[in-house]
């Protein structure tokens, strides 16, 4: 059995809003403050991808591919390389623990070379003191969405935020890349799209540059209070923790080595 287990998706509020269809930017327009990266980026390379989640995996397509990688599921014989878990009460930690043992698979397999990347994400949630965080995977796996809504019943403050930190080996140095989206969970689950905890979180608007806004501040792109399940994957990716924290591996797989 793969190690892996589906990590809490996971975006924060919305109040009310502008339609996020008007808002649709084109994916070139994420990139348009970094130009320097295409170039730096122009031949394709391979990237290996530590994830037993689609999802994930997905996302960082749609986001790497057109930069020039190549990004795959790591697998051995058609199945995810388990790996341990590491017990650590940061994200970080957990992440570049699972890059080493990544790293090693990938000697082991004679692909020492290829890029590779661990991504691990949380809901971080304020009135339980950022419970389930780095449990999220766990949390999720025994509980539920369901589980968490009903911690939360009678539960004034609802406040939370998914945070994500991604990991890159490119062959000569470590790269880090972390983001967040903040919101708040809902009262009820919704159906639809996404995984993990998609059907319950709300995120925060954003200003018309795509920037959280605070709680409750109502800005030109919103999810008009629904939770990332019932939205497309397309707007979700609008506000994903997971996009920031690969923007920011782009940024410094931008900047020359030291």
């Amino acid at each position: 059995m793969p190690y892996l287990r589906h990590a809490p998706i996971a975006p924060p509020r919305a109040t009310r809003s502008r339609a996020l269809a008007s808002m649709t930017h084109h994916k070139a327009d994420l990139f348009k403050t970094i130009p320097h990266v295409r170039v730096a980026m122009a031949a394709i390379q391979p990237l290996w991808f530590l994830t037993g989640n689609n999802g994930k995996l997905k996302e960082a397509q749609r986001i790497l591919g057109p930069l020039g990688f190549d990004v795959k599921a790591l697998e051995i014989n058609g199945q995810i390389p388990e790996v341990i878990e590491p017990q650590a009460a940061i994200l970080e930690e957990i992440a570049l623990s699972k890059l080493t043992q990544a790293r090693e698979i990938l000697n082991a397999i004679g692909k020492g070379d290829d890029a590779v990347m661990v991504e691990d994400a949380g809901l971080f949630i304020n009135s339980f003191d950022g419970f389930p965080g780095v449990y999220s995977s766990y949390v999720h796996s025994t509980i539920g969405s369901e589980g968490i809504l009903r911690l939360m019943n009678n539960n004034g403050d609802r406040r939370a935020e998914f945070r994500a930190l991604a990991t890159l080996w490119d062959g000569k140095k470590i790269h880090i890349g972390s983001g967040t989206c903040p919101g708040h969970i809902a009262d009820s689950q919704i159906s639809g799209n996404g995984f993990g905890y998609d059907p319950i979180f709300i995120p925060c608007d954003l200003d018309s540059n795509g920037e959280p806004l605070e709680f409750g501040t109502v800005g030109m792109i919103s999810t008009d209070g629904i939770p990332f399940g019932g939205i497309s994957i397309e707007d979700k990716e609008k506000f994903s923790h997971r996009r920031r924290a690969l923007q920011a591996l782009i940024l410094s797989l931008g900047r020359p080595s030291a």
